[in-house]
C-alpha cells in the first residue's frame, strides 16, 4: 500500500509540475502570440467583436508587412548600428577595468565599487535633462554619437560589476603561470583571462545590445531627423489615415520585425547565455 501511495504521489507531483509549467509557458507567450497573428490579420479580422483568436485563411495577410516598406530596414540598421558600437565599446572599457578592480589592490577600491553599483541602480531617466543639454551644447544632435555615448555610459557599471565577479572567480595560479612565461598584463588578459570568460562577456554583452536595441527617450530627443530614427521610436510614429484610427496590424508588423532580430541573436548565444549564468553562480 505504501508503494501505490509513493506512485501516486509521485504522478500527482509530475502532473503538477508539468501544468504549471505549461501555464507559465502560456502567460509569457500569449502576448507574443498575439502580437505575431494581429501583424499576419486583416484589419476586418483584426476590428471584428468578438475577437477572433485563430484567424481563417481567407484572415490572414501580408499586406501589414508590405506597407512598412523597404524604408523600415534603414531603421532596423540604425539600432543595429548603435547597439552593436556600443556594446563593442562598453565590453572594451568594461572589461579591462572590471578586471583591474578583480585583480589590483587600488587605493579606495571599495569606494570606486560602491560608486559604481550607485550608478549602475541610478534611474537613467533623470540624467535626460543633463544630457540634452551637453548634446546641444556640443552640437550632437541627429547624430549616432548622440546616443552610442549614453548607452556605454549607462551600461558601463552592470558591465564591470559582472565581469569583476567573473574575474574574482578565475584561479589566480593560472595567471601566476602566465606571469612566470613572461606575460604582461595586456598580453594575459587578452591572451588567457577573456578567452576564459566568454559566456560572461556574451551574456553582458546581449544585456548591453537589447537595451540600447529598446532604449525609446533618448532616441526620441536627440534624433529628430526621420532617416535616423531607431525601430521603437520609427514604430511609435507610425500612424493611420486619421487621427481616430489606430494602425494596429502594421505596429505590431513593425514590432515583430524589431523583435525578430534579438530572438535570431538569443538563439544563437543561448548555450553562452546559459554558461554565464551558471558560472556567475558557482564559485570557481
Amino acid at each position: 500500500m505504501s508503494i501505490l501511495k509513493n506512485r501516486s504521489s509521485i504522478k500527482t507531483d509530475r502532473i503538477i509540475l508539468w501544468v504549471s509549467v505549461v501555464l507559465i509557458v502560456i502567460f509569457f507567450l500569449a502576448p507574443v502570440l498575439w502580437q505575431l497573428l494581429t501583424s499576419f490579420k486583416t484589419n476586418e479580422a483584426i476590428s471584428a467583436v468578438p475577437n477572433i483568436y485563430f484567424p481563417a485563411p481567407n484572415q490572414l495577410t501580408f499586406d501589414h508587412y508590405l506597407s512598412l516598406g523597404l524604408g523600415f530596414l534603414r531603421y532596423v540598421f540604425n539600432s543595429a548600428f548603435v547597439s552593436i558600437i556600443s556594446t563593442v565599446i562598453c565590453l572594451g572599457i568594461g572589461a579591462p577595468a572590471a578586471y583591474t578592480l578583480a585583480r589590483l589592490k587600488l587605493p579606495g577600491e571599495n569606494i570606486i565599487i560602491a560608486c559604481v553599483l550607485i550608478v549602475s541602480l541610478f534611474p537613467y531617466v533623470l540624467l535626460f535633462l543633463g544630457l540634452l543639454e551637453i548634446i546641444k551644447s556640443l552640437g550632437l544632435g541627429n547624430n549616432y554619437i548622440s546616443l552610442i555615448i549614453p548607452y556605454t555610459g549607462i551600461n558601463l557599471p552592470l558591465t564591470i560589476l559582472v565581469l569583476r565577479s567573473f574575474f574574482q572567480q578565475l584561479p589566480k595560479d593560472l595567471e601566476d603561470s602566465a606571469k612566470i612565461d613572461g606575460y604582461n598584463t595586456i598580453s594575459m588578459l587578452w591572451n588567457i583571462v577573456l578567452p576564459l570568460t566568454i559566456p560572461a562577456l556574451v551574456t553582458t554583452g546581449i544585456l548591453t545590445f537589447i537595451f540600447a536595441w529598446n532604449e525609446f527617450i533618448f532616441a526620441l530627443t536627440f534624433i529628430t531627423r526621420s532617416e535616423m530614427y531607431t525601430i521603437p521610436v520609427a514604430v511609435a510614429q507610425i500612424g493611420g489615415t486619421s487621427v481616430f484610427e489606430i494602425p494596429y496590424g502594421p505596429i505590431a508588423a513593425a514590432t515583430v520585425i524589431g523583435t525578430f532580430p534579438l530572438l535570431i541573436l538569443v538563439l544563437i548565444a543561448q548555450r553562452r547565455i546559459v554558461q554565464g549564468i551558471t558560472a556567475g553562480a558557482v564559485k570557481g
